[in-house]
């Protein structure tokens, strides 16, 4: 492996360091990063939803800005994939099973277990229970991905620097220090925090593989099925991403949009159709209304809503930032020949709406049967929910087999385009980096999601991803001041002004 950097070796011995750890001290693993991790929220809770609004802020304001006509690429260049597929590649890697995996739990759980603000069960909680989930995974979590990769898509394919993280900070500190021990640096720091966060999400989707094949077929719930599921997604992914980026991940991602898209509609009208789409509005308009107040709730004054926001809301602010490296590097690839303008607003925009219909149509349909005492699905674990609400409406079975089919391809594309950006990242930025490389982290992130499986919950990986972000998000402020100063500088703007 010639082409291999030391961000690699680096890299891949402190991934090993918390493999082995986590195998042999789970409980110590758990225990410290648990501490580090209640000490960050407490401290910087503020500073995570300040940053988070900042970066949200920025991007809008790119959409209207004087360089908003700027390509990402030459000014000639055409984008490399249609409108569908980038669509669907960069949805596919950006949230993936996740959005499979929380869409009947997250509003669930708001509403009948731990309430943002209201009385349990109450209207009101059911009512906030969809705000929240909007609130999540909307506008603030893409632009979070939005200006990661859009920093990266910039220097890469309109200025021609090498597509690592560190040479997007050239402008700020000179390319002598970015090209040191501070740059490589950073880096690790990227491909750790995107270890950490794929790991925490294979280990959530082989779960609940594990949870739906189950449920169907009655196979046994146990960490050596669990393993085999994982074993066999491995292959998998990585013989897609062997196949390279034009093919596997694009074809799969295509697939799995279609797909999503049937069920999604299966649902609407097997569910409470009328009921969906009121609750759709209602929420929208509460989410618009309140936009501004959650995105800057700390409640100081209450320890019970204080804690709430630490377990969500900080919690998602931080899972975010640490697949920002994977997903911003992965869409900037996948960007090339759009202009800020045009990537901006599919980045931002269209995933968010889309997230809040799958939520509208999948999260009300549960709230349904608990509100009208039909079914508790608050009793169901975050990995059974889905199937455990689709089994009370027609055409469950069949949603069932397609929601299973849909989370084996969302865990295949998200881990495969996350190997191929960490193969990106460990090559000093190569576009098309060395199989074997992929390879590695391929089977690096099997181990790590294993771990996660062994010792019974991924809370010891969902600790270390919150501590990762905290120093990644100093980097994406960087990143976005360093891209600001090169804009100002940029020949093309000079032009324009001239004309």
């Amino acid at each position: 492996m010639k082409k291999v950097t030391m961000v690699f070796w680096i890299s891949l011995f402190l991934c090993i360091g918390m493999v082995g750890w986590g195998l042999f001290s789970p409980t110590g693993f758990n225990e410290t990063t648990g501490k580090l991790t209640a000490a960050i929220s407490d401290t910087f809770g503020w500073y995570y939803l300040v940053t988070v609004f900042i970066i949200l802020a920025f991007c809008i304001y790119m959409i209207f800005s004087k360089y908003a006509n700027i390509k990402l690429g030459k000014p000639d260049e055409e984008p490399e994939f249609s409108l569908p597929s980038w669509f669907a590649m960069l949805f596919s890697a950006g949230m993936g099973m996740g959005l499979v995996f929380w869409t009947t739990a997250e509003p669930i759980s708001h509403a009948f277990t731990s309430a943002p603000r209201s009385e349990l069960g109450s209207p009101e909680a059911v009512s906030e229970a969809l705000q929240f989930s909007f609130f999540h995974w909307g506008l603030h979590a893409w632009a979070v991905y939005g200006i990661v990769a859009l920093v990266l898509a910039y220097f890469k394919f309109h200025n021609g620097a090498p597509g690592l993280i560190s040479a997007t900070l050239v402008p700020l500190f000179g390319q002598k220090a970015m090209s040191g021990i501070a740059g490589k640096l950073i880096d690790i720091l990227a491909v750790f925090a995107t270890i950490v966060g794929v790991a925490s999400t294979l280990g959530f989707g082989t779960a609940q593989l594990n949870e739906g094949l189950s449920f169907l077929f009655g196979t046994p719930n146990t960490f050596t099925f669990q393993l085999l599921i994982l074993a066999v997604s491995t292959i998998l992914y990585i013989g897609s991403a062997w196949s390279g980026i034009g093919r596997g991940i694009k074809y799969l991602s295509n697939i799995n949009m279609v797909l999503a898209v049937v069920l999604l509609f299966m649902m609407l009208f097997a569910g409470p159709t009328l009921y969906i789409l009121n609750s759709f509005t209602d929420a929208m308009g509460g989410y618009l209304t309140n936009f501004f107040n959650m995105s800057f709730n700390l409640a100081p004054q209450n320890t019970e809503q204080r804690s709430w926001v630490n377990a969500w809301t900080i919690f998602y602010w931080a899972w975010w930032i640490s697949w920002a490296p994977f997903v911003g590097i992965f869409i900037a690839r996948i960007s090339r020949g759009r202009t800020i303008k045009e990537f901006m607003i599919g980045v931002l925009f269209a995933p968010s709406l889309v997230c809040f219909i799958f939520f509208a149509v999948f999260g009300v349909s549960a709230l349904n049967l608990e509100q009208n005492g039909i079914a508790k699905i608050s009793a169901y674990s975050i990995e059974t929910a889905t199937f455990g609400m689709l089994q009370h409406y027609p055409l469950g079975t069949l949603m069932a087999f397609i929601t299973l089919f849909v989370i084996a391809i969302f865990f295949i594309t998200s881990a495969d385009s996350a190997t191929f950006v960490l193969g990106m990242q460990t090559t000093g930025g190569l576009l098309n980096p060395p199989n074997l490389v992929k390879i590695t982290w391929g089977f690096i992130q099997a181990a790590v999601a294993a771990i996660v499986l062994y010792t019974g919950g991924t809370q010891g990986l969902q600790n270390a991803l919150i501590i990762a972000a905290l120093p990644f998000s100093v980097v994406i402020l960087l990143m976005g001041a360093s891209f600001f100063k090169a804009l100002q500088k940029d020949p093309l703007v000079k032009t324009r002004k001239r004309a």
